[in-house]
């Protein structure tokens, strides 16, 4: 009854997040890419920026507003309730994860061809039926990418539901590992786990096959256009500002409560090398995983074969399997085969770019999938060979999906936690560590420099990656 009550919570969990994420990401997508709206680039930052901040701290966050002594009573008298269990994973997850969706479907509208739309429109369809009869059906790549990646995440989330007391598989085998040493039942978890993740795989693989998504005419794209936004364009805006306030202000909020109750200086050294630790263990984890996701997207959408869809469905393993099972398979082995990789820098960025290499590959497939293999046919009849004309011809239109990948990889290895926690070199403290072994001790005052600055480097970066967009 147990294991059916965990199925059931894990599954409910999963769907309502990812409905969440939809009614989130679609439309600010949508805002950030073909409408008339008004600071694109800053809307842009904020489909991105969850992703810096850790599920935990998010949560922490959310359970901090109520109660006595909460930031609403403290700031202005009210007390209420606390937001924890189903309600409060759901908040917390969703505001957590939205931006994988985000960045696929953004990814997905900068790459679709115009003039599909105008030709629409000279039908007689309006801009509501041109969006769900031409554009919506065009974005079905980027939105399985994204709802496999959140998938996965809710799947494998302990420390937000931990935090808000709700019961899934996850949790259930984090505290099996930790708490009871009962590696039986914790294996049992694991399966159970991984069946869930070959269902959304499968399911994924059979929706997108046989499916085109790129120009089969002749011709060249039509110009880049914006939709005016009319009456809508309140709305539109009171739509970005809520979401700020919730998924952005609201953590920035708690971080600067608990930041004026403690003194920077005392923990500046620590800052300063816990951050260039971060970096130097994000930074190749992000390059490795995107050489890698490059490949295996090649071969799972221009080589529709019988092996194409189960090689590229590897690189999801590593992401499907629970990240503390996943790091102590590392360890387990490091000892047995190589002693000299045990808690080296050079097994953590290879377990980062394995664990995120589905991430990676999302990004990169949704911009194959727009690119016609017609301009590698022509480039091979002029006398370029295979790999000559990919590297001509079909890397140049996948930038932003590239980009998109390594960003992705980047800021979630920024922020993991499991896995450098269990294969980080001795004394090798990164920004999530401290903020996880502070708030762990309800030292949350020391933790809030380490998160803050998790979410002041991530908006610097994600603001370089887009400055030369050209929006």
């Amino acid at each position: 009854m147990r294991n059916l009550r965990l199925l059931g919570n894990t599954l409910l969990l999963t769907g309502g997040v990812l409905v969440m994420d939809v009614f989130i990401a679609l439309p600010l997508a949508y805002l950030s890419v073909r409408c008339d709206i008004k600071f694109r680039k800053l809307i842009t930052i904020l489909g991105v920026l969850p992703l810096a901040i850790p599920g935990y701290v998010m949560a922490y966050a959310l359970l901090g507003l109520g109660g006595i002594n909460g930031l609403f009573d403290a700031w202005i008298g009210w007390n209420f309730p606390r937001i924890s269990g189903f309600a409060g994973s759901l908040i917390v997850l969703s505001l957590c994860t939205f931006p994988y969706l985000y960045l696929n479907l953004r990814t997905a509208l900068l790459g679709m061809d115009q003039s599909v739309e105008e030709v629409s429109r000279s039908l007689g369809h309006d801009a509501k039926s041109t969006f769900f009869r031409v554009i919506l059906p065009q974005l079905k790549p980027a939105f399985l990418a994204g709802s496999l990646l959140i998938s996965l995440h809710v799947i494998g989330d302990f420390g937000t539901v931990s935090l808000m007391r709700f019961e899934t598989f996850s949790y259930a085998l984090y505290l099996q590992y930790i708490a009871a040493f009962d590696r039986i039942y914790a294996a049992w978890l694991a399966l159970m786990l991984l069946a869930l993740t070959t269902g959304a795989l499968v399911l994924e693989y059979k929706l997108l096959k046989k499916a085109i998504y790129y120009r089969l005419g002749r011709g060249v794209a039509k110009a880049k256009t914006f939709l005016k936004l009319g009456p809508w364009k309140f709305p539109a805006y009171a739509f970005v500002v809520v979401l700020f306030l919730v998924a952005i202000v609201l953590p920035v909020s708690s971080i600067a409560h608990w930041l004026n109750q403690t003194a920077f200086s005392s923990v500046a050294g620590d800052l300063w090398q816990a951050f260039l630790n971060s970096v130097k263990a994000s930074a190749p984890a992000a390059g490795l995983t995107t050489l890698f996701a490059l490949p295996l997207a090649y071969i799972g959408v221009r080589y529709k074969t019988k092996l194409s869809g189960p090689i590229e469905r590897v690189a999801y393993l590593g992401y499907a399997t629970p990240p503390l099972a996943f790091a102590l398979a590392f360890v387990f082995f490091s000892l047995q085969v190589s002693t000299v990789l045990y808690q080296s820098l050079v097994l953590l960025v290879i377990a980062y770019s394995l664990h995120f290499l589905a991430e990676g590959i999302g990004p990169v497939r949704s911009a194959l999938y727009q690119a016609s293999p017609k301009y590698e046919e022509v480039a091979q009849s002029l006398g370029y060979s295979s790999i000559k004309s990919f590297f001509k011809v079909t890397l140049p239109l996948l930038r932003g999906g590239i980009i998109a990948s390594a960003a992705l990889v980047f800021l979630s290895a920024m922020k993991e936690l499991s896995i450098t926690f269990l294969l980080a070199p001795i004394g090798f403290d990164t920004l999530a560590l401290n903020v996880w072994s502070y708030t762990g001790e309800a030292m949350f005052a020391e933790a809030a420099p380490f998160a803050l600055a998790i979410l002041l480097f991530s908006s610097l970066f994600v603001g370089f990656l887009f400055k030369n967009e050209g929006e």
